[in-house]
């Protein structure tokens, strides 16, 4: 059958785009951690960039770009070229809770695209060796006996940990302190040598020091007890019935990515996430892995945003 010149054309066209189209990943790609090493996102980028780097065969470079709360990471991430080179791993603070602590960004944080939630990580309420408190009650009556005087850590102002803290001192009726560090790692130091009381942060960087027998895990944030950390009962079954707060951690692009490019890297990020060995690397970490659509991804960040959003604005939180 003899085709005409249009018809061959538009036969054509589609194998002529595909071949204009360059290969992913033809160079390194920046998986971007607007935060210090040594916390939950770093942890978690660090161990999801590996695979990546071996599924792809190209390097996933973790780079650490943290200040004001994790907001000039995700503006250089924002601001980047929507072609798949930079991406960024998100999570509650600087995808949830940040617009409604920043009101006057320079970037849209909602415009981001969501490329895979990666997941879910309990906060452990730790404290230093040198609080009387042994469980959950005894910190909350030592709270409410001397409102104030306890002193709670995180990683910066309308962090993940700062955020949590505040959920619950308004579930218990208690009033804290809040000291906020330049990134979970010193705050975790100075956790350690006791300069601070307490702090609820995530398993990754709380774990490991509290099966070292160098901080005391008084309950987890979670509805249900982690099979990796079993020995350690709920806040909630501790007599703040219901209490649960959650990080979660994810890959989001800059806006304008393009969906195949999103649905490949979603359908890799799924892939390592269903890996038996992976998924229990995270839960020795405590983190429990959350493989869904970008759809998915995107639905549960805007309503988590609107939860933490209302929580922020009951108890007046500031960046001061």
């Amino acid at each position: 059958m003899r085709l005409t010149r249009r018809a061959t054309l538009a036969t054509l066209a589609p194998f002529a785009v595909a071949r204009a189209q360059p290969a992913w990943p033809d160079r390194p790609v920046r998986l971007v951690v607007p935060f210090t090493p040594g916390g939950s996102t770093d942890i978690l980028a660090r161990a999801m960039g590996q695979r990546l780097s071996e599924i792809f065969g190209q390097p996933f470079v973790i780079e650490n770009r943290p200040g004001a709360g994790g907001t000039l990471g995700s503006e250089q991430v924002f601001r980047a070229a929507p072609d798949g080179h930079t991406l960024m791993m998100g999570h509650i603070g600087t995808l949830a809770v940040n617009p409604a602590l920043y009101r006057s960004l320079s970037f849209d944080i909602a415009a981001f695209v969501p490329v895979a939630l990666v997941a879910n990580v309990a906060n452990f309420l730790v404290v230093t060796n040198r609080l009387e408190a042994t469980d959950v009650r005894s910190l909350i009556a030592l709270a409410r006996r001397d409102p104030g005087r306890l002193t709670y850590g995180s990683g910066g102002n309308g962090s993940a940990a700062h955020i949590a803290a505040v959920a619950f001192m308004e579930a218990t009726g208690t009033e804290m302190t809040h000291v906020p560090y330049r990134g979970t790692g010193p705050m975790m130091n100075d956790l350690i040598a006791g300069t601070i009381n307490l702090t609820m942060t995530g398993g990754p960087p709380a774990l490991p020091p509290v099966r070292a027998g160098q901080l005391r895990a008084l309950g987890i944030s979670s509805r249900e007890r982690l099979p990796s950390a079993n020995d350690i009962p709920t806040i909630s079954e501790q007599g703040v019935d219901g209490f649960e707060a959650l990080q979660w951690y994810g890959i989001v692009a800059p806006p304008g990515t393009p969906a195949p490019l999103v649905a490949r890297l979603n359908a890799a990020c799924n892939g390592i996430l269903g890996e038996p060995p992976f998924r229990a690397r995270l839960e020795t970490e405590g983190a429990t892995a959350q493989p869904v659509t970008p759809a998915a991804f995107g639905a549960y960040i805007a309503a988590e945003r609107e939860r933490w959003g209302a929580l922020i604005r009951r108890a007046n939180v500031t960046l001061g």
